[in-house]
């Protein structure tokens, strides 16, 4: 049986509707929440929702998780198990897993019209970044026959995080913890449970190999210690690509051009209008459009809304019948160039410069924090958090060809 921490209590006293639940790594997060929602199933009345933004299979993740809860609980014998779902067998309440998003798509539509649902879990939090399905989700949990919760799991990631801007930023206090003093959330409707490794360790539940560890850490790396073990939150991601930005007004004064990528069921389709003050080598970037799930005729209505017909966009070239499509219906939209390496001549070629973003270019932000190199040596980014900086770098890349010509 789990001993249950005084740190963590709240969960089960707490009529709150809203539980955020950080710390660093062996702080007991995961597995005290597991332990919770296994025991909440004895109570009549419950539909817990159990979700990972990305899980390709319950059976073989979190299920065989689950059943370790209940074997260390002693509790095996009073569930049904199958693959998708445990259930209690005295009282009927549940708890259901999926994925947000899974090989099949987006199942926000899918989880938001389940019935019966009076506690939803999130578990990683940090991968989960759309704020709308979210709320879509949300806003499902509204059963009348018990306490409605919704217990969000993170090991604190960026400030960028709209679970930090909705629930700490200008509503928090300063806790000490174990020493440190960490930022925790006293937003009325929010209970923030913020632990360490040191509950973990006192409880014997950690190797001494790993307590060792993070105490070597702490000499040699105190700022990684800070976040990784204390859960402290970052500014921005370890080794981004991109660390020179800064939130300022658009020059309108230069010439500027937009760059497009394209996204239809998991990635956004993006428009950002992007200028070079090449003198003070500054690149001015501002998000226009941010949007999933966009049909061609969508495209065009929002390009009609948005910008003049003559304005340049230079767009993804892996969509031709679809740029085709989009010049055939008005608009002065042409291909970007990708020869070999351009990804990362590209992004080389930007880091020369200070980046200006305006302060309502949100996901521009928020991916210039994210977006960091899958490997250093050869100069190679991870495939995520670059849908608007992929359109920039299009609109860059003709920008900088165009200023070649006229200088050389």
């Amino acid at each position: 049986m789990v001993r249950i921490h005084n740190s963590y209590k709240p969960l089960y006293t707490s009529p709150k509707r809203y539980f955020l639940v950080t710390g660093g790594r062996g702080s007991l997060k995961s597995t005290t929440v597991h332990d919770y929602i296994c025991r909440l199933t004895f109570e009549p009345g419950h539909g817990i929702l159990f979700t990972r933004y990305t899980m390709a299979s319950a059976k073989m993740s979190i299920i065989p998780e689950f059943e370790e809860t209940l074997q260390r609980n002693g509790s095996r014998n009073d569930f049904i198990i199958t693959s998708s779902k445990v259930t209690n067998r005295h009282t009927g309440s549940f708890i259901l897993f999926s994925g947000i998003k899974t090989s099949s798509g987006d199942q926000t539509a899918n989880l938001k019209s389940l019935a019966g649902i009076t506690t939803w879990v999130i578990e990683e939090g940090e991968d989960f970044l759309d704020e709308k399905a979210f709320d879509r989700i949300d806003d499902s949990i509204r059963s009348t026959a018990r306490q409605n919760r919704v217990i969000w799991i993170q090991n604190p990631s960026t400030k960028e995080h709209f679970i930090y801007k909705r629930w700490i930023e200008g509503k928090s206090e300063q806790r000490e913890i174990e020493g440190y003093n960490v930022t925790v959330s006293n937003h009325p409707d929010v209970e923030h449970i913020h632990t360490s490794y040191q509950i973990a360790a006192r409880l014997g539940y950690l190797s001494e190999s790993f307590i060792r560890k993070a105490e070597a850490i702490k000499e040699t790396n105190p700022d990684f210690y800070i976040h990784n073990y204390m859960g402290g939150w970052l500014e921005r991601a370890e080794g981004v690509i991109f660390e020179h930005w800064s939130e300022g007004p658009f020059d309108e004064s230069l010439p500027f051009i937009r760059g497009m990528d394209f996204g239809f069921v998991n990635d956004p389709t993006t428009l950002i209008k992007v200028a070079i003050d090449d003198k003070r080598k500054i690149l001015y970037l501002h998000e226009e459009w941010y949007e999933y799930g966009q049909s061609t005729d969508q495209i065009c209505s929002a390009l009609a809304r948005m910008i003049e017909s003559n304005e340049l966009v230079v767009a993804d070239c892996a969509e031709p019948r679809l740029i085709a499509d989009v010049r055939t219906d008005g608009f002065n939209i042409v291909s970007c160039e990708k020869g070999k390496d351009s990804v990362r001549l590209g992004l080389v070629n930007m880091q020369e410069f200070k980046i200006v973003v305006t302060p309502e270019s949100h996901n521009i932000k928020k991916e210039l924090n994210h977006y960091i190199w899958n490997d250093r040596k050869s100069n190679t980014p991870i495939d995520n958090f670059n849908h608007t900086i992929d359109a920039a770098r299009y609109a860059f890349d003709e920008l900088t060809n165009i200023n070649d010509f006229y200088i050389g």
